[in-house]
């Protein structure tokens, strides 16, 4: 019998979620981004759900995408972080992917390199997030040696927001003003297509929507808007993983002993107190070796059969520690949920002063993985 704890991938919700972009994009096209191993959830098992809706897929490497077409996938792939030498671009072309172009270099790659089929390139555009992308001017450029490019079959110009979970900052205003200036000044033909609305700004912003939109976390069932700004009305959200484990001991802990290394909680009332009742534990099959977050503080929230329980006590590897309260109901083997159904993984980010997708994209390969 293996360790009870198991994440639990709802395609159901995954493809809900997919009709919520869908709604919301007003005729772009959709490409589902399923890099980091689908934000934790499965790459295969999340494009095969999405096979029959999404227009594209998008990941961060070549290893990636061919994970993708080994499986039968064989919607357009995208490589978002571009190739890294002149054999992938040669990969790229045999497996039938496209790629973003974001430097000189990788421009260079590509129109030294004889390729077995032309390939669709997304020409990427720094409009102010400093990362990866072409400055206006080497954008320009590099748009019109592609254009003449025998190895280029399609062409997207995109960028990406630095700030779209913030939807007051003044940075997506100037990004936005960047981009359209730019591919105004290049002058975008008809085959040619426009990207830049991720997730965020596809909740926010129809504006920046254009040709293509990429959506990631909300696919997932996250609030990509950092918490600092409700989901807009009518746009529910269901989370795709369920985090669970089962309860493998309970311990009485007497008023003010401690729990756990470094006794990081203690029970409640004076030690040795006879006054005081003492708190019942349940130590959870969990810990920061299967990816739960050790810094998840003392109250972070669990359920217990679906009844709210906290942490109780530093995470250790294997096991975690919850203060049951007045639950006396609950006993070894029973469910608790750690995320996902009826307790949002955003909450559990926040106690562990991290995001979500970190938690998310954590969930490694001791945990079992089921899919429904």
């Amino acid at each position: 019998m293996t360790r009870p704890i198991e994440a639990l991938i709802s395609r159901a919700n995954l493809q809900h979620n997919f009709t919520v972009v869908r709604r919301l994009t007003l005729g772009a096209r959709i490409m589902a981004v399923v890099k980091a191993n689908a934000y934790g959830h499965g790459a295969v098992q999340v494009a095969e759900a999405l096979a029959s809706l999404a227009d594209a897929f998008g990941v961060a490497s070549l290893e990636e995408a061919v994970e993708l077409r080994d499986a039968g996938i064989d919607q357009p792939i995208v490589l978002l972080s571009g190739v890294f030498g002149r054999a992938e671009m040669q990969e790229v072309a045999r497996y039938g992917l496209g790629t973003v172009i974001h430097c000189a270099e990788q421009l260079q790659i590509l129109l030294d390199t004889q390729l077995s089929q032309p390939i669709d390139v997304w020409l990427k555009l720094d409009t102010g997030m400093h990362r990866l992308g072409f400055t206006p001017d080497g954008f320009c450029q590099a748009a019109a040696r592609l254009r003449t490019a025998e190895q280029v079959a399609n062409r997207v110009f995109l960028s990406h927001l630095a700030c779209a979970d913030k939807p007051a900052a003044d940075l997506n205003e100037r990004q936005l003003m960047t981009f359209r200036n730019t591919v105004d000044e290049l002058g975008v033909r008809n085959d040619e297509g426009l990207s830049l609305a991720n997730s965020a700004a596809l909740l926010t912003r129809p504006d920046m929507h254009f040709d293509w939109v990429r959506p990631g976390v909300m696919l997932y069932g996250v609030n990509p808007l950092s918490g600092e700004v409700p989901l807009p009305e009518g746009v529910d959200l269901r989370p795709v993983m369920t985090l669970r484990s089962r309860i493998v001991a309970l311990q009485t802990v007497p008023a003010g002993e401690g729990v756990g290394y470094g006794e990081a909680w203690r029970a409640p009332g004076l030690l040795n107190s006879s006054s005081t009742n003492p708190s019942r534990i349940a130590v959870v099959a969990a810990g920061y070796g299967d990816g739960y977050p050790r810094h998840a503080r003392n109250g972070c929230p669990v359920l217990v059969n679906g009844q709210p329980a906290v942490i109780a006590g530093r995470v250790s590897m294997d096991l975690l520690t919850v203060d049951l309260g007045d639950n006396q109901a609950a006993k070894v083997g029973d469910n608790v949920t750690l995320w996902g159904e009826g307790l949002a993984v955003e909450t559990i980010a926040e106690y562990s002063e991290t995001i979500a997708y970190e938690l998310l994209t954590g969930v490694n390969q001791r945990v079992k993985f089921s899919y429904e």
